[in-house]
């Protein structure tokens, strides 16, 4: 018993270097027994994760949070430690740091999504909306304000995870909202490889967070959803006070559809209430 317990010492010392770090302690949840850990997902493997921060003491303190909660965690100090991970195997999730040395958060995320749909959480100390929106434009699936609460991370990681990991071929039903391949408008969705496919047959993949949006709105085709709503559906969690990320959200889905807010057809905007699938949707496959 005596060696599997975290000792006195080493938890002040572990508590110490999480405020020192800037991140919550207060309602940190310290599992005292390594059998103690939270599986990361329900699957036969662990998640693999990619931290990249500049700061070695997050680095260290996430990497032993996360592996104790289940998760396969490599650490990088900068953009060519990652490209250097990458080079070897894409992991399941990213957590980038948005101010890096050399080059930042911003343009880490627009390189790997030239490459990869990767779910990437990003984190930022910014208190500037700005920053934040920009990330989503450029294809973060989520994001988080230093300082945080380690446990906070940990379910973010996980709700990405639920909504971004391809569902198995044998799910499929005819049921529309379960088919694997599903039509509306000029368009179709592979729902398990999360590709688009456009009326010539050719397909282009969507981001964890774009795939989960368009899925909201193909659940519920002809329906006015809220804001909120929306936001609830496909990130799991209600919407922040005066949150309008989802705005950003709908704007890149309709670019990826080929629209533009003032012209479009099948997302459209209902003045005071949100936005409307103003189309119908068919199970093919």
């Amino acid at each position: 018993m005596a060696s599997t317990m975290i000792t006195v010492t080493a938890l002040i010392f572990f508590m110490a270097g999480w405020a020192r770090c800037g991140l919550s302690v207060g309602a940190m949840d310290w599992d005292c027994h390594a059998s103690a850990a939270i599986p990361a997902v329900m699957t036969h493997s662990p998640a693999s994760l990619i931290v990249v921060d500049d700061d070695p003491e997050i680095r260290e303190l996430l990497a032993d949070y996360l592996g104790r909660h289940g998760f396969r965690t490599q650490v990088a100090a900068d953009a060519e430690a990652l490209e250097a991970l990458l080079a070897v195997a894409m992991p399941d999730l990213l957590i980038v740091d948005l101010m890096l040395p050399g080059d930042d958060g911003f343009t880490i995320c627009r390189r790997v999504r030239r490459d990869s749909e990767v779910p990437i959480i990003m984190l930022t100390a910014s208190a500037d909306e700005t920053d934040r929106i920009l990330g989503l434009e450029l294809g973060a699936d989520d994001y988080l304000g230093k300082p945080f609460n380690p446990r906070e991370l940990l379910a973010r990681i996980k709700a990405v995870l639920r909504r971004t990991r391809r569902l198995p071929e044998a799910t499929a039903e005819k049921d529309p909202a379960q088919a694997r391949l599903v039509a509306f408008g000029e368009w179709r969705l592979d729902r398990v490889t999360r590709e688009l496919i456009d009326a010539g047959g050719e397909r282009s993949a969507l981001s964890g967070a774009d795939f989960q949006l368009l899925q909201v709105f193909l659940e519920h085709p002809e329906e006015v959803l809220s804001r909120d709503a929306l936001y609830d559906l496909s990130r799991g969690r209600p919407a922040p006070p005066l949150d309008r990320s989802i705005d950003v959200h709908v704007c890149r889905l309709r670019q990826r559809l080929g629209e533009d807010a003032q012209h479009s057809q099948l997302i459209r905007t209902v003045r005071g209430a949100g936005y409307v699938l103003a189309t119908r949707v068919d199970a093919l496959a």
